[in-house]
């Protein structure tokens, strides 16, 4: 009996220990089941436990260590509330943040949403340029719902003088269609590979069409899609959670992968809808989930750019796609920085040797290998480097962390003008061709 209750007594120990740390990190996007409902039941959980000790008798004891025990399981509802205060200390400051400048800096985001409320203030006020639509938008709903959503977005923006709204998703096909229903689940492009080229590029197109079409049926006006990373040797990877890069990849030779995309996009295109090739460097021969570890990519660059990079090459030289640059390392460019804000990867490789002057963006900064470490420096950066999109797209409510990086940044003169002229140039290009 002595040993179960010293059992018990530990266990609420590192309890109280875990749930003081989640209050604290309550932010934090890995956090954000917590977020609503869970909130809730953290709060009632502590309260719970809280009481029960006191019931127990721990706080009249003699020994200062169930007094101790109480005083945690308190802390946790503190730390959650403090959190929250941080939070929202930092988005009044954003919301409050000059017109000219948030519109400025604005431009260069995207972002994902829970509440249509909160990001219509954001859109309505220019201090984002585009919304990530995903699964978590269309739960419970009816496509006619996004729809008008989406439509009430726009004409917000038309009336406050601003260019329209870049609308974007994830549908792939395969396992990555976010929205699916209401809208057609499609195979993975990786399905075509087998056919013989001439039935492979029809197939494509077609895919493409119908992707195309559904998502413009909504005001859905750009598809992060498709995949061009090689398919990995290996038919898996056990240190990939969520990525499954080895489910997306079309293929593991550049000729296809190029056909089949190059196909895929114009269909995209024939629709009105933009397309954006994904995930540059390349994630098929990276072994760590950029979603939470950092990655290198240590391939010599002549062979990189014979086979894992033609692909992009290929589809930028032919299409109007956007690029998006992932979180991984190229150990030749740049040791240590991800490319998604790699000066050296970005306006050295993708700009200056590849001349590529379409929109370059990241992928989602809110994905382990790049929120895990000095965030703040990495939207620095990425502005510098040349990057035309931030990508907020998991938890939207880290814009207003990532904002306020920019906007400290401006304050004290760490963002370099003529990069920003150049980005905004190539933004206000791509919103004509769109």
């Amino acid at each position: 009996m002595q040993v179960s209750k010293c059992v018990g007594i530990t266990l609420l120990w590192i309890a109280g220990l875990v749930f003081v740390f989640a209050g604290i990190n309550n932010n934090d996007p890995y956090l954000v089941p917590l977020r609503g409902t869970g909130n809730v039941l953290f709060v009632v959980t502590s309260s719970a436990v809280v009481l029960l000790l006191v019931r127990r008798g721990a706080w009249r004891r003699r020994a200062s260590s169930g007094k101790l025990l109480v005083i945690l399981w308190c802390l946790p509802p503190l730390a959650m509330l403090a959190a929250h205060g941080v939070f929202e200390v930092r988005k009044h400051r954003v919301l409050q943040t000059e017109p000219v400048l948030a519109r400025s800096l604005g431009q260069h985001f995207i972002v994902g949403y829970r509440s249509f409320d909160e990001v219509a203030q954001l859109a309505e006020q220019g201090f984002v340029a585009g919304i990530y639509v995903t699964r978590r938008n269309i739960a419970g709903r009816t496509a006619d719902a996004l729809k008008a959503e989406i439509a009430a977005l726009q004409a917000r923006r038309r009336a406050a003088g601003l260019p329209p709204l870049t609308v974007a998703t994830d549908q792939e096909g395969g396992i990555v269609s976010h929205l699916a229903p209401p809208l057609t689940r499609l195979p993975a492009l990786a399905t075509l590979a087998e056919l013989p080229p001439d039935e492979q590029r029809v197939k494509a197109e077609e895919f493409g069409r119908i992707h195309g079409r559904e998502l413009a049926s909504l005001g859905i006006n750009l598809n992060f899609a498709p995949v061009l990373d090689l398919r990995p040797a290996a038919k898996r990877n056990r240190l990939d959670f969520n990525t499954l890069i080895n489910q997306r990849a079309i293929s593991d030779d550049p000729a296809k992968v190029s056909a089949i995309a190059g196909a895929y996009i114009q269909g995209h295109e024939s629709a009105g809808v933009g397309a954006t090739v994904k995930h540059f460097p390349g994630l098929g021969r990276v072994r760590a989930d950029t979603h939470h570890f950092t990655a290198d990519l240590d391939t010599p660059l002549a062979e990189l750019e014979a086979s894992d990079w033609r692909p992009f090459r290929d589809v930028l030289a032919t299409t109007g796609a956007r690029l998006m640059v992932g979180h991984v390392a190229v150990r030749a460019l740049d040791p240590g920085r991800p490319a998604s804000h790699s000066k050296a990867v970005v306006d050295g490789l993708i700009r200056k040797t590849w001349n590529y002057q379409g929109i370059v963006m990241t992928d989602d900064l809110v994905m382990g290998a790049i929120y895990q470490h000095d965030v703040c420096t990495a939207v620095v950066e990425a502005l510098n480097a040349g990057v035309d999109l931030l990508l907020v797209a998991y938890d939207g409510l880290q814009f207003y962390r990532l904002f306020a990086c920019a906007t400290d940044a401006a304050a004290r003169g760490g963002l370099d003008g003529a990069m920003l002229h150049d980005s905004e140039t190539r933004l206000r290009r791509a919103l004509l061709i769109d």
